[in-house]
């Protein structure tokens, strides 16, 4: 497997990829359900009470209840709950510790979206109280294919794979974007995941398209999780709270493959190396958002995102963060728990 060459955009009518997609699809991004168990040994106190009877000349008998304290060895299977990530040019592991929390709860940043609060369990993208995460939380960056428009957010009307992957639509070619995450509330959506999120964004791009009301039965500006990738600036075997950056890609050329972490040129650019801050690095996250790209506007000529956020040219764009050096800055209220153990996300 070492020396094969995976497209990180895949081209669904490729044999190679076809054969690669199928192993994905036995694996799972999530890779949370067909991991190897661990067993886990816990010593833990238990309550033993002990019955006795006793005779005495007064009564005929009497029972006396004693309770003591034993210890109990129980052994309970655990499953990790893995996905990739990428740091400094290579693919780590994430192992999720802990349930997600959303800080302060949307309401707090958006007073008039009590409904869209109650369904997105108070999670949001578009606002964040640093002060509110816990005090060792650090930074780490969501890699959104938002090149691959509306089908980011795994809805099979929208364009997703059944498997809940994004699709890309250049010239005569369909691209399928394999992520280390799949969209929420689909076969390959990570563990310890918000399933569905709040975002103003979300309603400006609805209503772009006309929408007024939501939908799919979701309040406004409700939709569910996307697809994407995570990068982070440093690797731990400890668990700790890491508070998210979301980060829109436009340029498909530097979007990485999540089982190499390299990238592909796949539409012309005016660079002379297009896939130069291939995105496996936090050096190249911060040279992306300051450089334009011709293959922006090739890649996203009738993508709606794009289209509401002004068309830009950059080949990314972080929500509320105008340059690089604001970037351990939070642009949402959401907070995931875990480490990264030295173990490899995807089977050999």
């Amino acid at each position: 497997m070492k020396n094969r060459k995976v497209l990180g955009v895949s081209n669904s009518v490729f044999a190679a990829t076809a054969v690669v997609l199928a192993i994905l699809v036995v694996v799972g991004f999530g890779l949370y359900a067909t991991k190897s168990s661990m067993a886990s040994t816990v010593t833990v106190p238990t309550t033993v009470t002990q019955y006795s009877t006793q005779y005495s000349t007064v009564t005929q008998y009497s029972t006396i209840y004693q309770t003591s304290v034993s210890t109990a060895t129980i052994t309970k299977t655990v499953t990790p709950a893995y996905s990739g990530a990428f740091y400094n040019g290579q693919v780590i592991t994430f192992d999720y510790t802990a349930q997600f929390m959303c800080t302060p709860p949307l309401t707090q940043f958006f007073p008039n979206e009590t409904t869209a609060n109650q369904v997105a369990m108070g999670c949001e993208v578009g606002a964040a109280n640093m002060s509110a995460f816990p005090s060792n939380a650090a930074p780490f960056y969501v890699l959104v294919p938002a090149f691959a428009g509306l089908s980011i957010f795994g809805v099979h009307q929208l364009g997703a794979t059944d498997l809940g992957f994004p699709t890309f639509i250049y010239g005569s070619q369909n691209y399928t974007i394999v992520t280390q995450c799949g969209a929420a509330l689909t076969k390959t959506a990570c563990p310890d995941h918000m399933s569905l999120i709040y975002s103003p964004a979300f309603t400006a791009v609805e209503e772009h398209l006309g929408i007024k009301n939501g939908v799919f039965g979701l309040p406004e500006g409700v939709l569910p999780t996307p697809a994407h990738d995570h990068l982070v600036t440093f690797a731990t075997n400890t668990s700790i709270p890491w508070y998210i950056v979301v980060v829109l890609v436009f340029d498909p050329n530097i979007y990485p493959n999540p089982v190499t972490g390299q990238c592909s040129a796949i539409v012309p650019s005016n660079l002379s190396n297009p896939t130069a801050n291939c995105l496996n690095n936090f050096q190249a996250l911060q040279a992306a958002m300051t450089t334009p790209s011709s293959a922006v506007s090739a890649a996203n000529a009738k993508n709606p995102i794009w289209q509401t956020l002004g068309e830009p040219t950059l080949q990314v764009v972080v929500p509320g963060i105008s340059s690089p050096s604001q970037l351990s800055s939070a642009n949402s209220n959401m907070v995931l728990y875990f480490s990264d153990p030295a173990v490899y996300p995807y089977p050999l």
